[in-house]
């Protein structure tokens, strides 16, 4: 399937609706619920079979995505900001966390679901600039540039990724209940 071309038009998500996908643990996109398939722009049918990366920003720095397979991958979460691409060519911002779910038996990952919910304006304004740069070294050194950049963002403000992000989305805690409510409603 193409992608479409970014455009400079957002899609105002509502505050109080969900966006939820699962994929296999390569990311290919299993379900997709009714605000997803609404949100993204194509129908359920072109969703599905689908790599997720089908709606990833170009404006999305990659290390950012490698960072969150690093963790899924090894059953361990992760909370992120994150700007999506809809069929259209618009874009909505999100704070997603992911949730790998294992298989009991062989302890591998089996699935991986997506809860996400509208990004808090001020933790978009504040991110932006930062993916900017991160884009800017990705484009000169690579991702490997980008991601010592990161690390040394994060070290100066002496601060972890995830205790970054929790500060980013402020009142972690409804973000945090949201997040756990949703984990129970689909696992």
């Amino acid at each position: 399937m193409k992608r479409p071309l970014p455009k400079d038009n957002e899609i105002q998500l509502n505050p109080k609706r969900y966006i939820v996908s699962k994929t296999d643990p390569k990311g290919i996109i299993e379900y997709g619920n009714d605000y997803f398939v609404e949100i993204s722009g194509y129908s359920e049918a072109e969703l599905i079979g689908t790599p997720h990366s089908l709606i990833r920003h170009p404006d999305m720095p990659k290390i950012v995505f490698k960072m969150m397979w690093d963790r899924i991958n090894k059953a361990q979460n992760i909370m992120a900001v994150v700007k999506n691409l809809a069929k259209d060519g618009s874009y909505y911002w999100v704070v997603t966390e992911f949730e790998p779910k294992v298989d009991p038996i062989t302890n591998e990952i089996i699935s991986h679901t997506a809860f996400r919910k509208a990004a808090p304006k001020k933790a978009v304004e504040a991110i932006e600039p930062i993916y900017q740069k991160l884009l800017e070294i990705e484009k000169e050194r690579g991702m490997e540039g980008s991601e010592k950049y990161l690390r040394g963002f994060l070290e100066e403000k002496n601060i972890t990724y995830d205790e970054f992000i929790n500060e980013l989305v402020g009142n972690k805690g409804i973000f945090k209940i949201f997040f756990t409510a949703m984990k129970k409603m689909f696992s």
